[in-house]
């Protein structure tokens, strides 16, 4: 009886750990489905765990300028798909593909991203899985 009773805690505890974990790792509630496509000026590109992060700055058709920033997978997961430590510096020009935030501020998950001599890298959906 003990040792059923030890397991069956053993159990709970797991599954109660593991929920937020879950949690964490969905972007159903954060993101639209679509992409949209971002001409863009990089401002700061961050290489750390656990997600790297890009910012960057895009004019509106008004002519303002709306800083942006988009949280991408792990450093190990982005290394895989092209992109490096020293990818991005300040100034640089690019196109990026992101999915935007739900509640429609200017944050997303990052996509792909073309620099200006036409270097696409990778494809990170934003979803957990990998693609080309």
């Amino acid at each position: 009886m003990r040792n059923r009773l030890v397991m069956v805690f053993a159990v709970a505890v797991g599954l109660s750990m593991s929920v937020p974990l879950v949690a964490h790792h969905t972007a159903s509630t954060l993101y639209t489905e679509k992409t949209i496509t971002l001409k863009a000026i990089v401002k700061t590109w961050r290489w750390s765990n656990p997600h790297c992060l890009l910012t960057f700055d895009v004019k509106g058709e008004d002519g303002h300028v709306v800083q942006w920033l988009a949280e991408t997978q792990a450093p190990n997961t982005a290394y895989t798909e092209g992109y490096r430590a020293n990818s991005f510096k300040p100034g640089d020009e690019v196109t990026v593909t992101v999915r935007p935030a739900a509640n429609g501020r200017p944050f997303g998950l990052l996509s792909q991203v073309v620099l200006a001599d036409g270097t696409t890298l990778g494809n990170l959906r934003g979803d957990g899985a990998r693609g080309r």
